[in-house]
């Protein structure tokens, strides 16, 4: 439930989502908590009552394209993590990002699913309207293009993550460099991640922190 009714599916319905403007401070502290860095963390979720398996994160890809959050400074960064893959992009979340930030795991399907992400971008920024024979209200058909018409002039950057040597990473560039893309930097990888995460402990003294301060500065530098 989201402001009192429910949620419907971007694809099936593009109407945007009543009362997507939420001020933190007026969001009790049960539905979000903070880091001690100050990071302040929301998870969308879905409750069903038809068992196991029913239902789908349509309604989550909505509320992940609307919500907006006030209340936390004059300049906040809303960072939103999809599930790996395309089915929340494809559902129209990427109209009101101003970036994509796309992780490329040393796996031939991740390299071939940031090529897909950059095609879905460049077409948007195209013109390209979104799939609407499904719909048979004119009015949703209306409102579906004019999302993907107004949407913003979203940028697409990759990051090379887990990567084990250099004969890797350079394999890695070279197919996503035939694919058109540069990629902004590498992650190395680091056990040290993977058992921080199974302890469910902050990461301390990672050894990539350095590749991460790199890419943050990057993404500083990038202009929206």
């Amino acid at each position: 439930m989201f402001s009192g009714g429910s949620v419907t599916c971007p694809v099936d319905d593009p109407t945007p989502l009543l009362g997507a403007e939420i001020s933190l401070n007026k969001l009790p502290h049960k539905y979000y908590t903070q880091s001690q860095e100050g990071i302040f963390f929301l998870v969308a979720g879905k409750i069903g009552d038809k068992g196991p398996g029913a239902g789908c994160d349509g309604p989550i890809s909505k509320i992940a394209r609307d919500l907006k959050i006030y209340g936390i400074g004059n300049y906040p960064v809303t960072l939103i993590d999809l599930k790996a893959g395309l089915e929340d992009l494809a559902r129209g979340v990427i109209t009101s990002l101003d970036l994509v930030i796309v992780v490329v795991d040393p796996t031939n399907a991740s390299v071939q699913i940031a090529a897909d992400i950059k095609n879905m971008i460049d077409q948007i920024k195209a013109g390209k309207l979104p799939a609407t024979k499904h719909l048979k209200n004119a009015e949703l058909v209306g409102m579906a293009n004019r999302i993907f018409l107004e949407a913003k002039n979203t940028d697409v950057l990759v990051i090379l993550n887990k990567i084990g040597n250099k004969e890797t990473e350079s394999y890695v560039k070279r197919e996503l460099k035939k694919k058109g893309i540069e990629p902004i930097g590498t992650i190395h990888e680091d056990h040290s991640i993977s058992l921080s995460w199974l302890k469910g402990q902050p990461l301390e003294n990672v050894k990539v922190e350095t590749d991460v301060e790199k890419l943050i500065k990057r993404l500083e530098a990038v202009s929206i």
